[in-house]
């Protein structure tokens, strides 16, 4: 590994400041705008929120893990389920169901880090080995196949060839740019597969300016306060949507946190503790949600950043921060974000999906899962058509467990229950 040219606690001059933190904004920017446009929330709060949950992740960690958080594309189905979809504008119809689920998420996250405090994470990595959690990420991915299909060729039901040049335009732009590009190009796919599919958009003359045109310079972003703009009303539906898929968000936090620790030579499980950051991750995702942004997490393109540039600062995680922060407020720019035709985001989903599906295949190579054993194939098996088929658990018209997260709560009573368990199949060697 090469030296770092700035390592975590080295302060970058002005210029390179300045430089390297639009670089992680950048980074970023695609995907945490993307997150809220296929929900029906705004993108800009979501910008604000990314910024505010990394200032508050950075506290957290005593400034010791330069990492970004931005929206989880994880809570995509479950923000969908718990806010009742979208209307015919294409909004959320109750988001502030969305975000007491959000709020929950993060009080699940202090919890369980209050409990790696105290008692250790062993615990935690029996409870969500490799066999459990990779499928439910591959069901996340999957379940979300049909709408960026639909999205990228339909508008409004009716195929539009029009529509799906864009969007397979824009996949294979950002294709490109991924596979063909070496340098910092490489970690802004997604933003450059916009910017790309956008441009070939707006000369078919699918784009429509008008929000722009009609947009202030400067404008408050669209602030979803509780007791304010929506009643807060806990319900077991919004609990069994959002909260189960913890499972995975922390499991991913997890792995995050070891990549990144071998990109910057550094322990972060141990120091400054994974109960730190895992509180860190919860505690902006908390925050995010008490002014109307989605679930956070940590961003697996910011940690490319930083492997590339070998700039570890976190004052310039801090900057890209601050950054995202003053960015919200450019009601133009926020309002171009919004112009952007539904079948590019078809297009760049088609990509992103498909990438999370294939991460959950990567982990079970990765982890040497043996599918010659019949109990991980049944655990795999079950957890995929569960998620995938939609099944569900309707009690009442109020009490409903569906989809990913019930497969992701009947992956981990399996893997309890059967016999057989690798008490070293874990995501962490002990």
């Amino acid at each position: 590994m090469s030296k770092a040219v700035l390592d975590i606690n080295e302060k970058p001059t002005a210029g390179q400041l300045v430089t390297l933190s639009f670089q992680h904004m950048f980074a970023m920017f695609g995907s945490t705008i993307l997150v809220p446009q296929l929900v029906g929330l705004s993108p800009a709060i979501a910008l604000l929120t990314s910024g505010i949950a990394t200032i508050i992740f950075l506290l957290i960690t005593q400034f010791k893990v330069p990492a970004y958080l931005g929206s989880s594309f994880a809570f995509i189905t479950p923000i969908l389920i718990a806010a009742g979809g979208l209307d015919g504008n294409g909004a959320s119809v109750n988001p502030g169901n969305a975000m007491i689920g959000a709020m929950a998420v993060g009080l699940v996250y202090g919890i369980v880090s209050l409990l790696i405090w105290k008692t250790g994470y062993k615990w935690l990595m029996r409870l969500l080995p490799p066999i459990v959690v990779a499928p439910v990420i591959i069901v996340i991915g999957l379940g979300l196949a049909g709408t960026a299909v639909d999205m990228a060729m339909n508008v409004n039901g009716e195929y539009s060839f029009k529509h799906f040049t864009a969007a397979l335009v824009t996949l294979f732009a950002a294709i490109i740019f991924n596979v063909y590009f070496k340098n910092i190009l490489s970690t802004m796919p997604i933003l450059l597969g916009l910017i790309v599919g956008y441009i070939y958009s707006a000369i078919i003359g699918i784009v429509d300016f008008t929000p722009v045109t009609q947009a202030n310079m400067f404008s408050l972003p669209e602030f979803l306060i509780p007791g304010v703009d929506y009643e807060f009303k806990i319900t077991s539906t919004i609990l069994l949507a959002m909260v189960p898929i913890v499972i995975v968000t922390i499991s991913e936090h997890i792995g995050h946190q070891l990549v990144l620790g071998k990109v910057v030579n550094r322990n972060y499980i141990k120091d400054p503790g994974l109960h730190r950051s895992l509180l860190g991750d919860g505690l902006g995702t908390f925050v995010s949600a008490l002014i109307g942004g989605p679930p956070k997490t940590t961003y697996g393109e910011n940690i490319g950043v930083l492997a590339i540039t070998r700039v570890f600062s976190v004052y310039v995680i801090f900057g890209a921060a601050v950054l995202a922060i003053l960015f919200s407020f450019l009601g133009k720019a926020m309002a171009l974000v919004q112009t952007i035709p539904t079948a590019v985001l078809g297009g760049i989903s088609i990509l992103l999906f498909g990438i999370i599906a294939s991460s959950g295949l990567r982990m079970l190579v990765e982890n040497n899962i043996d599918f010659g054993n019949s109990r991980n194939m049944v655990i795999a098996s079950v957890i995929l058509v569960v998620g995938i088929g939609g099944a569900a658990l309707r009690f009442n018209e109020s009490f409903s467990i569906e989809g990913m997260a019930l497969a992701a709560i009947v992956g981990v009573i399996l893997n309890l229950v059967l016999p057989g368990r690798d008490k070293k199949d874990t995501l962490l060697d002990e």
